[in-house]
């Protein structure tokens, strides 16, 4: 691999360069076998070797996809697409999702039609030794590409490898069925073949799904969310942060905001150093464009420590509200603010905003209530 490296002119420490030197490798690896099975298959007349050298042909097109996607996707910002072109990764993970549901759907038809129409096997030892040494390459090569996929976090090379280990399952099935076939002349290939199809279509969904769910936009890792958290804890004029947003552009590619908790008698001149330091820090470590918003706090007034207990007296009562923050007493407005955080499963936030106010208001009836309730996006 170090000289696939060297010859593509590739780091063997980032995204692309993983992406790119294991796809070649099974440009290479497909091609060869291709190019074998081709000339073994019209040597023998075999049209199930032909076929064989025909799919690696085909994955080998798949291959090229991934490398062009990973080209794509480091391309530089532009007026039309500020925040690069990350997400082109997702969607090569895509085509090879739906390659991956075709070939599941063309094995199913043609296992289904040859229940009903069985034909005549034509099996040979010689057959089924070169299927069984191209298996073994592909489970190789798609061991190592979900390995590296995962390794540099790319979509895309772990959909690669699933659709290489693909290949090889179909491979030993096909193997398995001709042995039966020639050792007890019993025909198991059409029901294999719907059995087999079948695992490969959920193999394909399952790429399709976690595709779809990274383009329509899912949290971010909890190890990553822990991470953000841990560096605004090590901040000194930091009290809380709250309404962490993560917006993901590519696997590498993030924007964020948060909601931050500050003294109230702090000035923005006292604070700026400090959280300017942890943008910029966060933006180093991670490669996260982070924007601040401010909460002011006074969490040592001796009223708003009282507020703090009846507020979650009443949270108490809900199982749906996670928690709450932001609670602020404006001395000189008479207003009250509090944000709530709910869960997914809650959606009646407006008898929530009402039943807080009307409790609040018992309590405080000189005071103004400003009540925001969102939910946890990370």
């Amino acid at each position: 691999m170090k000289l696939l490296y060297k010859l593509l002119r590739q780091k063997p420490d980032t995204r692309e360069g993983i992406t790119i030197t294991t796809s070649a490798l099974g440009i290479l690896v497909n091609t060869v076998l291709a190019v074998v099975k081709i000339l073994v298959g019209v040597a023998v007349g075999s049209i199930a070797i032909i076929s064989e050298g025909a799919n690696n042909a085909s994955d080998s097109a798949t291959s090229l996809i991934t490398i062009v996607g990973a080209k794509l996707s480091t391309m530089h910002p532009n007026k039309k697409h500020p925040f690069g072109f990350g997400r082109i990764e997702y969607l090569t993970s895509l085509v090879i999702a739906i390659f991956i549901l075709v070939t599941a759907s063309e094995l199913f038809l043609s296992s289904f039609r040859r229940i009903f129409s069985p034909g005549e096997l034509a099996v040979s030892y010689v057959t089924l030794i070169i299927i069984a040494v191209s298996a073994v390459a592909k489970l190789l090569l798609g061991t190592y590409s979900i390995r590296m996929g995962k390794k540099a976090g790319a979509e895309s090379l772990i959909a690669l490898g699933t659709d290489c280990r693909n290949d090889a399952f179909i491979s030993a099935v096909t193997i398995l069925s001709a042995l039966i076939f020639l050792l007890f002349d019993v025909s198991l290939d059409a029901y294999a073949g719907i059995i087999t199809s079948a695992l490969i279509f959920k193999a394909g969904f399952d790429i399709m799904k976690e595709t779809v769910s990274h383009l329509l936009g899912k949290p971010a890792s909890e190890e990553l969310v822990a991470k953000i958290y841990e560096e605004i804890r090590s901040v000194p004029c930091i009290l809380g942060a709250a309404d962490l947003m993560l917006h993901n552009y590519g696997p590498d590619a993030y924007s964020g905001s948060m909601n931050l908790e500050i003294d109230h008698e702090k000035t923005i001149g006292e604070v700026y150093e400090e959280v300017h330091d942890l943008q910029l820090r966060i933006k180093h470590k991670y490669g996260i464009v982070m924007v601040f918003g401010m909460y002011a706090v006074d969490s040592d007034h001796e009223n708003v420590k009282i507020m703090r207990k009846q507020i979650e007296k009443f949270v108490a009562g809900y199982d749906h509200i996670t928690g709450f923050h932001a609670l602020y007493l404006a001395p000189n407005t008479n207003e009250i603010y509090c944000d709530f955080v709910v869960d997914y499963a809650f959606h009646d936030w407006d008898t929530l905003k009402e039943e807080f106010t009307e409790y609040m208001h018992n309590l405080y009836p000189d005071y103004r209530l400003t009540v925001t309730i969102e939910l946890n996006y990370v």
